[in-house]
């Protein structure tokens, strides 16, 4: 006798599939969780890096205003220096890693007692190549739109006629 009710198999089958989709779901949740927290250790660790790096930049610009001469290590950091010819001025170039990608590059004209800026500022120290550009889309093959490939037709639309 059949009483025309949802039996005991469609049952089952749905609540398979409602564990199957929370479980999805539930990866899918903790997959991008994880993806953050990796985003926010990472930040963290810059913005950690640059205020130590930028800290001992100003420490490195502190000494050498405060010695005779200008030292050519200061805290294990490097320090270049030329002769500006116009001013007689000293010009100082020394960088302080950040990150292993990042540093801090800081280029001063040092004159008797002060200082003034030329560059201060965060470049990347990765290598980078060039790809060989952008796939663009250039029209149907074997259709020429008379327009180099912008799809205008003929005459440019921005123009007043």
């Amino acid at each position: 006798m059949n009483k025309g009710g949802i039996g005991v198999g469609s049952a089952s089958i749905v609540l398979v599939f409602a564990v199957l989709c929370l479980t999805v779901f539930s990866l899918i949740t903790f997959v991008v969780a994880s993806n953050d927290k990796t985003l926010v250790e990472r930040e963290a660790a810059l913005v950690s890096g640059f205020f130590e790096a930028d800290a001992l930049a100003e420490g490195i610009v502190a000494e050498m205003l405060i010695s005779d001469t200008i030292p050519t290590i200061v805290q294990g950091i490097d320090i270049h220096t030329e002769l500006d010819f116009y001013t007689d001025a000293q010009i100082v170039a020394f960088s302080v890693p950040v990150i292993d990608e990042l540093a801090i590059f800081v280029r001063l004209m040092i004159y008797f007692d002060t200082y003034e800026i030329l560059n201060w500022h965060m470049y990347n120290l990765a290598d980078w190549t060039y790809d060989g550009g952008l796939n663009v889309w250039a029209g149907p093959p074997g259709i020429d739109l008379g327009d180099d490939g912008f799809g205008f037709g003929s005459g440019n639309p921005w123009e007043a006629r």
